[in-house]
């Protein structure tokens, strides 16, 4: 039987009170480890950390009261280890530095976000009837980082824009919006790209003016590549496009296509410019350049090396010898001081929120929700593997950042509203099931 609202809201309060504890536990762990004093400071973060999340948990299960009760826990358990992580990299700095205060506040901007998209979105079905303008607004929000008066180039990458004091990525939100147009436009037209009219060798195809995501899809990460020069995003938002056409139509034949036009558009890529050379080979070989552009991925196997099965323990690691810890290579630093056992924690975390995604979207009963859900997850999870890995050297190296446990605020509010539109599908899916025949959870 499913769990009736009552029962969600209790789980969910459990499991939330299970993730503060370790985070607070791993806290208090990480500054005796350092020999710093439990300042005021520290009791203060956790204070409102727990504050923090026993509002969103309370608005949630007001708002999205059969909404599922696993996602939010270990939304918050993820954050709450990035907390701690980045508050390590703060105390082995010298001057020591103020990224823990800084994410917490982000943290607090994050949860606002879900609950203000739990607000304004009460139907998942109403989101998706404006698509083609929030298609339009992706669209430009990914344009904004080139336009030469707020885009920004940092480490290589085009993917910020500044306006005054304020900085983003605006390419963060832009992952959802992708999600949130693909699905209202499949399902319109999902009918139409499932009858296949023309030949192309041993493949059957819909009408070409029918094809249009797929074409804007590939089109799309090749630009972002080129443009940009952020792989990871690439990968990502070509990724979610096949992955949710081949969702709405169920023909192998897209993904077969899709593969490999960005496998040809990757070579290209390759043989045109530099930056992507230099990705792939310090992928396939670090060591001939680890004194220059292989450095911090050869010093990030060095940390996991050193790390080996239990860690070197929190807080006794050298994050300051990996270049950008805090963001690109949070994974290397936990690898260090929690060893494999750490790591496989954290990566059970999000298999965890991957499959109950998945979940949410084979227990919609709508194609919207099918498709809106399976979106989101299959973003969440293509992030989770590009970054980890690039750390691991299973993929080129791209500086994308770990969700919830990265610093970086635009990462930080994208993903909770991500969650907060998961629940709000979960919620939907729970109540039409409940006035039809009852399913398991």
């Amino acid at each position: 039987m499913s769990l009736s609202a009552r029962d969600a809201g209790a789980a969910e309060r459990r499991l939330i009170a299970g993730a503060l504890f370790v985070v607070a536990a791993a806290l208090g762990l990480l500054v005796a480890t350092r020999g710093v004093p439990t300042d005021t400071d520290t009791m203060v973060r956790i204070a409102l950390l727990v504050v923090g999340a026993v509002v969103v948990h309370i608005v949630v299960r007001q708002l999205a009261p059969n909404a599922d009760p696993i996602i939010l826990p270990l939304a918050i358990l993820l954050n709450g280890i990035g907390l701690v992580m980045v508050h390590d990299i703060d105390l082995a700095t010298t001057p020591a530095g103020s990224l823990a205060t800084a994410q917490l506040t982000w943290t607090f901007v994050g949860m606002g976000a879900a609950i203000a998209t739990l607000v304004v979105v009460r139907s998942h079905r109403d989101l998706t009837r404006y698509h083609y303008t929030i298609g339009f607004v992706t669209v430009v929000l990914l344009l904004l980082p080139l336009l030469p008066a707020i885009g920004q180039r940092i480490n290589g990458a085009q993917l910020w824009v500044r306006l005054g004091p304020i900085g983003f990525q605006p390419g963060e939100f832009a992952k959802i919006g992708l999600v949130v147009f693909l699905a209202g436009y499949l399902e319109r037209k999902r009918a139409l790209l499932s009858v296949a009219t023309r030949r192309l060798g041993p493949i059957m195809l819909p009408e070409t003016r029918h094809l249009g995501p797929m074409l804007l899809a590939t089109g799309m990460s090749l630009a972002i590549v080129v443009f940009q020069r952020d792989l990871g995003s690439g990968i990502l938002f070509f990724g979610v496009s096949v992955t949710m056409l081949y969702i709405a139509t169920g023909r192998v034949a897209y993904p077969i296509i899709g593969s490999v036009a960005f496998a040809a558009g990757a070579a290209l890529a390759w043989w045109r410019f530099d930056h992507v050379q230099t990705r792939v080979s310090i992928w396939l070989d670090p060591w001939s350049q680890v004194n220059d552009a292989g450095y911090q991925i050869a010093q990030a196997a060095f940390a996991l090396g050193t790390g080996g099965l239990t860690g070197t323990g929190l807080g006794r690691g050298l994050p300051t010898d990996i270049p950008f810890a805090a963001t690109d290579a949070i994974f290397a630093i936990i690898g260090e001081e929690l060893g494999l056992l750490g790591t496989m924690a954290i990566l059970v975390a999000y298999v965890v929120v991957v499959a109950r995604g998945f979940k949410i979207a084979l227990q919609a009963n709508d194609q919207v929700g099918t498709l809106l859900a399976a979106g989101l997850t299959t973003v969440l999870g293509l992030q989770v593997f590009v970054i980890i890995g690039g750390i691991t050297r299973l993929v080129p190296f791209t500086g994308i950042t770990l969700p919830f446990i990265s610093y970086g605020g635009s990462s930080l509010v994208a993903n909770y509203i991500l969650v907060a539109l998961l629940l709000r599908v979960s919620d939907a899916a729970r109540s039409d099931t409940r006035r039809g025949p009852e399913v398991a959870p």
